[in-house]
């Protein structure tokens, strides 16, 4: 009890464990985001054997979240505790390996500081309570998810499903929103993108976006409830819309090309965990209905 006193009273303590707190997750996210879809493959792939009645191709070496442990892949070089420090290391090794100077991509420090930089923002908006025990998670997850779909244009139900029930629940002591909205929440983003994209593959014979698209949004739903999915629908159709569109304009991405609406709906529901309320009310005083 007196350690949360002490949190209360010094916030800058507080958002610097929370910053701290960040950067260990961040790192554990790289994990989770190259390993994640690989072994979902591997899953795939088995189950697809079992039900072919063929051979399995599995060699008996674990291969999870957790081993086998991190390790160069260029070289094989096991990657010491000294080496695995947040950021830190990424800059004392100059961006290589220690072993055979292969270079170590910048996607791993940029995840860390972003773990970080979100976390100590989610815990500067609700300060020392279980509303920001609980958006911490679901950052961190929405990160994992963002690379990813940005990777793999896959959001899995591992993480996906999860959160949703994770909603719903907190829900029931009022963390975010209410059982009522929450339940409504998560059916309703379901079905408005499912809606959408049986109505674009009717009309276009293509598919628009994927069934994790529509877990992503009835999360969201789950977590802060209907009313906010207007919003997060809008913001993320902006995003998406905009940063399409300079992608084929400046990059000359073809714009046949699929790009993933899973970052975009991440973002704008993050947006909405910390600030929907506030942009609601604002747009109801600008357009005179508040």
């Amino acid at each position: 009890m007196a350690y949360f006193q002490y949190l209360s009273q010094n916030p800058a303590v507080f958002l610097s464990l929370a910053g701290i707190v960040g950067l260990l997750v961040g790192s554990f996210l790289n994990v989770v985001i190259l390993r994640l879809p690989v072994i979902l493959e591997n899953r795939w792939r088995q189950e697809c054997l079992e039900f072919l009645e063929q051979d399995s191709e599995e060699t008996g070496e674990r291969f999870d979240l957790v081993f086998p442990p991190s390790h160069c892949p260029h070289c094989g070089h096991r990657i010491g505790a000294w080496e695995n420090v947040p950021i830190l290391s990424w800059l004392l090794l100059r961006g290589r390996c220690r072993e055979c100077k292969a270079p170590i991509s910048i996607r791993y420090p940029l995840i860390e500081a972003l773990s970080a930089v979100l976390s100590v923002t989610v815990a500067w908006h609700f300060g020392l309570s279980a509303q920001t025990l609980w958006g911490l998670i679901l950052t961190w997850n929405l990160i994992a998810l963002t690379v990813i779909d940005i990777d793999h244009q896959l959001l899995p139900d591992a993480i996906t499903l999860p959160l949703l029930w994770a909603g719903l629940l907190l829900s029931l002591f009022g963390i975010f929103t209410g059982p009522r909205a929450s339940i409504l929440g998560a059916a309703a983003g379901y079905l408005i993108l499912w809606s959408v994209y049986q109505l674009f593959r009717l009309l276009t014979g293509k598919e628009g976006m994927g069934y994790g698209d529509f877990k992503l949004l009835a999360v969201f739903g789950a977590w802060l409830g209907w009313q906010m999915l207007p919003l997060i629908i809008l913001l993320s159709s902006l995003v998406g819309a905009v940063t399409g569109f300079g992608m084929v304009l400046l990059r000359g991405r073809d714009k046949n090309l699929p790009i993933p609406f899973g970052p975009y709906l991440a973002a704008a529901g993050w947006i909405a965990l910390l600030w929907g309320e506030d942009l609601i009310a604002w747009y109801l005083r600008l357009s005179g209905l508040g």
